[in-house]
């Protein structure tokens, strides 16, 4: 057996390769056998579909309706035309075509609404790990902040923090994210506990291990599918909590998203007039791209943990 320049010998660095290799085989095994059980979930199929033509849709919005579909010094037709063959959706009040505002306002939308579940879910996850892993003074403190942010009405929380800070769609991240983390740190403490009580957290500190190698090598790895089915369900929530803000006129006026068509339909006065074709497609908009977060979430929760019953 020879020995290399850095002091290990080819057996060893062989043996390493090949534990990669294994690993990479079972993540590989993991991820066809987390399919198979997935696809046989005829609403999470569904939800997923409409998510795929949903994003195919934002991404592609520039080349399907064009860049300056919300220029309102160059409308294509008059204001609040009735839905036709040249406008399906028809007009809103500055004449601009309906149809291209819902496309590309799809952007913004799930481009905000997965910003904000990913920070959402991120302080959860790290305040539910920490919790659970230190416990004593800490947890308490913890936890007794996060069950004052679960009596706090959400949106009440995120409006303020919206009025306080600039009209951005980093404000609306910002307010959403911070607001909706409670229930991902209950849940990741209560799977933390669970985790660290098995014989391998105690082999770990036997041999050594410290705080940063348990949490992150072993704690983390076991809650991370709690985590990624939490997140699924979140963006539903935090699309919904966009449209909301937005439509109480508290988004980046700026900006096309479906809560802003909505904002735009209330203050041109929409529902008074008759005018539904104003109102009805980014509110449907939202409807359905939330439920299909919702459907792929709760598909996820039962892929992960059969033991929850969900119906298929």
């Amino acid at each position: 057996m020879t020995t290399t320049e850095n002091g290990t010998t080819k057996g060893q660095g062989t043996r390493a390769v090949r534990v990669r290799s294994l690993a990479r085989r079972r993540r590989r095994a993991s991820a066809a056998r987390f399919w198979r059980q997935y696809r046989t979930h005829r609403a999470g199929l569904f939800g997923l579909g409409t998510l795929l033509l949903c994003a195919l849709s934002a991404l592609t919005a520039p080349l399907l309706v064009g860049s300056g579909v919300d220029d309102v010094t160059d409308a294509p037709g008059g204001p609040l035309e009735d839905p036709s063959a040249r406008f399906p959706f028809g007009t809103d009040r500055f004449g601009r075509n309906l149809l291209g505002l819902v496309i590309w306002g799809a952007r913004v939308s799930l481009l905000v609404g997965l910003l904000a579940a990913v920070l959402s879910v991120a302080i959860g996850t790290l305040i539910g790990v920490t919790a659970g892993h230190f416990k004593g003074w800490y947890a308490t403190v913890m936890m007794r902040i996060t069950d004052w942010f679960l009596v706090m009405p959400t949106l009440v929380l995120a409006i303020a923090l919206a009025t306080v800070m600039p009209r951005s769609l980093l404000t609306i991240v910002v307010a959403i994210g911070v607001t909706t983390w409670p229930t991902t740190a209950r849940l990741v403490r209560a799977q933390t506990l669970a985790v660290e009580t098995r014989p391998y957290i105690e082999r770990s500190r036997a041999l050594g291990g410290g705080h940063w190698h348990i949490m992150s090598r072993h704690v983390l790895p076991n809650v991370m599918p709690l985590v990624l089915a939490q997140t699924t369900l979140i963006i539903s929530s935090a699309i919904l909590a966009e449209a909301t803000l937005a439509f109480l006129g508290l988004g980046d006026p700026t900006v096309v998203s479906w809560g802003a068509l909505l904002q735009d339909a209330r203050e041109a006065g929409a529902v008074s007039s008759g005018h539904w074709w104003y109102l009805v497609p980014p509110g449907v908009a939202v409807a359905v791209v939330a439920l299909a977060f919702t459907l792929c979430g709760r598909a996820v929760e039962q892929v992960l943990n059969p033991r929850l019953g969900v119906a298929r």
